[in-house]
């Protein structure tokens, strides 16, 4: 795998790799505050579950360490830091960072994974309990990693040799720490030798199929073809697809699952031809608080991402505009959920109460 890292964190600064501009440019947005890295997850310099999980907790390293300010420097004093304080305004930091994104869970996974870890450290020092913080964070980086490449080796089973494999927005390198859930599994099929080819749909109107998962497949050399969103069901249909593979940004009690807008179409698709339908994605991104899809926010976003491209008018002036980010896929249409732990079929309600103890 060439090197794709999406996230950097160099001890004092968040680097990420600014999927704006991509594929045209690869450049990175520095991140030195809470403020900053807010930003970065809601105007998507950032985006992807999983990545923006381990953004935001890396972006609760750097609220911490503005709000100890002088403390970690002056230990000795007396009754100089205030725990209580401290804990406030981290969890505060952490309401702040979950508002950017609602509809993905792992965000705020990210945020409570720091959070619970802060509060057994009422004993420690501020400088320990910074490092104890980031060593969190990072151990959530390393996680994730290694998360997707499990869910890789499990996925990889349902591949066949000579497949070509449907897929939609971008649950790869760049939606992660650096492996991928959905384009996870294509990889590790491809470095299993099978020979595969992927279908990559453009995934309005962000792109994110035709500008990142085209430019990841590509850069690795896996064979890839880039198809209009309303193209899925030509090529579904007349048999050209041998399974549709895609990530997740929630999944509820049930089995529902909430991914990028269009989804939902594909697996309706995927039914009437009788395509497996697969969801790839860590326990992490399992919610058992929501019953099911109905009680998932999805998010709604700038209309301009559908009216514009890069500034140029797509449509008349005042148009009114829709521009939901996900949709829902009812868990009868999933033909398997694939986690670290391994392939769960037809998920159901007493099916994923299989998964709660699996879950750290």
């Amino acid at each position: 795998m060439e090197g794709i890292y999406p996230i950097i964190w160099d001890g004092t600064t968040l680097k990420l790799l600014d999927q704006r501009v991509l594929p045209e440019e690869e450049r990175y947005v520095e991140c030195h505050t809470l403020d900053d890295v807010r930003e970065c997850i809601k105007k998507m310099v950032v985006r992807g579950a999983p990545a923006i999980g381990v953004t935001a907790a890396f972006g609760l390293i750097l609220a911490a360490r503005e709000f100890m300010g002088d403390f970690t420097r002056f230990e000795e004093k007396q009754g100089a830091f205030s725990f209580s304080k401290f804990q406030a305004k981290l969890k505060s930091a952490g309401n702040n960072l979950k508002e950017t994104r609602p509809t993905a869970v792992n965000l705020s996974w990210g945020v409570e994974r720091i959070i619970n870890k802060s509060q057994n450290l009422n004993e420690a020092s501020p400088s320990l309990i910074i490092r104890e913080l980031e060593q969190e964070a990072k151990a959530i980086f390393e996680e994730d990693i290694a998360v997707n490449k499990k869910i890789g080796e499990w996925g990889a089973k349902l591949i066949g040799d000579n497949y070509t494999v449907l897929t939609h927005c971008n649950a790869g390198a760049l939606a992660t720490a650096g492996y991928g859930t959905a384009l996870g599994v294509i990889r590790s099929a491809f470095y299993q030798g099978k020979k595969i080819m992927v279908y990559a749909d453009e995934t309005r109107p962000f792109l994110q199929g035709s500008r990142l998962t085209a430019w990841e497949l590509q850069k690795e050399g896996i064979p890839v073809s880039l198809i209009v969103d309303g193209a899925a069901g030509y090529h579904i249909h007349k048999g050209d697809v041998n399974c549709i593979i895609v990530g997740a940004d929630r999944i509820a009690a049930n089995g529902d699952v909430a991914n990028k807008i269009g989804t939902y179409s594909l697996a309706v698709l995927a039914k009437e031809n009788n395509v497996p339908f697969y969801v790839a994605a860590p326990l992490s991104t399992v919610d058992m608080s929501v019953n099911s899809g109905k009680e998932i926010v999805v998010e709604e976003r700038d209309p301009e991402e559908i009216t514009k491209l890069r500034g140029l008018p797509l449509s008349p002036p005042g148009i009114n505009v829709k521009n939901p980010a996900f949709d829902i896929t009812p868990a009868y249409l999933v033909t398997a959920l694939i986690t670290e732990c391994g392939i769960l079929y037809f998920p159901n309600e007493e099916k994923m109460k299989q998964l709660v103890p699996k879950r750290r």
